[in-house]
């Protein structure tokens, strides 16, 4: 069975991958173009994309031998989820093992924007720092804050935990229903976004990407907000729109904004690269050895059920 990883995964998941089928790497670790993942639908029988590749339908049409789409990540907006399913297509992706990891990078972006890491380091860096004063950089403690989380599954719990129990805040949060996991939380439960973003000083969004959640932060859920308050987003760039994020930001009614997606990685809105009140992460949510790690060996395990033909562990389509 012929197998094609997108791109470059941990040598030790490459090695048990390539111990059990045909695999070929990408040994550039460039994106491959469209043509090519079009082409690879006739020659491969599981292609093993990540996030930074765009299955859609016209790909998905390029030829009739694949048979799984193996994804590496839990989030598979980036797949025509319908195109596959329409095709006989099976599609897999990686939950739970990200959980911590990105709940991790959740609180560092919310302890990066609340105490201004992000500009302390840039002016130290720039020799611009003339020592301790005590009106310098001053930014919001945590203890007894609202963080609000936007969307209440694994990580969303993960990041509601790690801020309450360690940092003192209360917990808001939206969901479509109440979930009996808050109750541990002492967790507030929002039935509407609006209401969430209204009563927290800090919003954490952990909502799937696609067309329901497009935007979801846009310019009138920011006015939503309360004055000088923080927006972080962990879950996937097309969720806010960047543009009325950045006009917020510059005109003072948020006071930062910690974010480690974007709608069309690698490129990063202009309008936010100039603003010194937003930490800019490039997509390290998941980044630590123990998960890359992890998330392959899930991707393997579909594959490798998918090749005896036995159900597999993580199928969304």
């Amino acid at each position: 069975m012929r197998v094609l990883v997108t791109r470059r995964w941990p040598d030790t998941v490459e090695h048990a991958l390539s111990d059990s089928f045909e695999v070929v790497l990408n040994d550039s670790d460039a994106p491959l173009s469209q043509a090519d993942l079009a082409s690879a639908m006739g020659e491969f029988d599981v292609l093993a994309p990540t996030v930074s590749d765009t299955i859609d339908a016209d790909i998905i049409a390029g030829g009739d031998r694949c048979r799984l789409i193996a994804n590496y990540g839990v989030g598979f907006d980036h797949i025509d989820v319908g195109a596959a399913k329409a095709k006989g297509i099976a599609v897999t992706n990686t939950p739970g093992v990200l959980t911590d990891a990105t709940a991790d990078l959740a609180l560092t972006l919310i302890l990066m924007a609340a105490r201004r890491a992000g500009e302390g380091e840039r002016e130290l860096r720039a020799g611009a720092w003339n020592g301790w004063r005590p009106t310098h950089l001053i930014g919001s403690a945590l203890r007894d804050k609202v963080l609000g989380i936007v969307g209440f599954g694994r990580i969303g719990q993960a990041t509601a935990e790690r801020a309450h129990h360690g940092f003192g805040m209360k917990i808001a949060y939206y969901a479509r229903g109440p979930k009996d996991e808050a109750q541990a939380l002492d967790a507030e439960y929002c039935a509407t976004v609006p209401d969430l973003l209204a009563k927290s000083d800090f919003v954490s969004l952990h909502v799937p990407g696609g067309n329901d959640t497009a935007h979801l932060i846009d310019a009138d859920a920011l006015a939503a907000m309360k004055p000088g308050s923080y927006l972080v987003n962990t879950a996937r760039g097309g969720v806010v729109d960047h543009d009325a994020l950045a006009e917020a930001l510059i005109s003072g009614y948020l006071a930062g904004a910690g974010l480690d997606v974007y709608p069309e990685e690698p490129d990063v809105p202009a309008a936010l690269l100039q603003l010194e009140n937003v930490v800019l992460l490039p997509h390290l949510g998941s980044a630590n050895a123990e998960t890359r790690e992890a998330m392959g060996m899930r991707a393997l395990a579909n594959i490798e059920a998918f090749a005896k033909g036995s159900g597999l562990p993580d199928r969304v389509a």
